[in-house]
């Protein structure tokens, strides 16, 4: 039997085939054995540019930039109504290392919304809420709590100015009490007022003025 004689390979076989195998650059479905795909760009084998993942499981979709595997830009997270079998977008903004991180908006399954900052997936920095009883809140963010400086308006345009810590009112504040024609000034602690005066504001404009008027000191 001759002997065939191959030409001396400068690397091994696998290495050429595990080049050619490498997702880089151009588009590609990939999908995963969980059910989950993502179609998109490539970097380096990592998903990298402008691509859309799917969870199999939860049915969610995130569309948007990726950065070496991480979703990382600007992009839009979906889920799945089970009811009316239809994407609703949950968060549309900016990511940073697969989190939420820059501006951004949430809708919540109650149907209220934060429009505002985000950092490492938690509200922080500057932003609004709208809550479910039509409340609002403008102001500062930490850790997802209200924190530093706001306002909240209540649904009875009652409203509140001034310092917040760990989601309550703490620090100098003024609460108006619009539909009593009255202002409360002072300090709060833990959402509860600790010292200050109470006058009359706009009391002839007020739906609902007390009896008497405050006297005045």
């Amino acid at each position: 039997m001759p002997i065939v004689k191959y030409p001396r390979a400068t690397e091994p076989l696998w290495h050429e085939w595990d080049r050619k195998a490498q997702k880089c650059g151009l588009r590609h479905r990939v999908y995963a054995v969980n059910g989950n795909h993502y179609t998109g760009e490539w970097l380096d084998n990592l998903k990298h540019g402008k691509g859309t993942q799917l969870w199999k499981c939860s049915g969610a979709i995130y569309s948007g930039d990726w950065k070496f595997g991480k979703r990382d830009g600007y992009g839009s997270y979906s889920i799945l109504d089970p009811v009316t079998k239809e994407y609703k977008k949950v968060y549309t903004g900016w990511w940073k290392n697969d989190r939420k991180c820059g501006y951004g908006t949430t809708l919540y399954p109650s149907g209220e919304r934060y429009e505002g900052e985000w950092s490492g997936g938690l509200r922080s920095g500057w932003g609004r809420m709208y809550y479910r009883d039509g409340s609002i809140y403008d102001g500062q963010w930490l850790q997802d709590r209200a924190d530093g400086q706001g306002v909240l308006r209540l649904s009875n345009e009652n409203r509140y100015e001034g310092g917040w810590k760990d989601g309550k009112k703490h620090g100098r504040g003024k609460f108006f009490y619009l539909d009593k024609g009255q202002l409360f000034e002072g300090i709060w602690a833990a959402d509860i007022p600790k010292c200050g005066i109470l006058i009359d504001f706009g009391r002839d404009e007020a739906p609902a003025p007390p009896q008497y008027p405050i006297p005045k000191v």
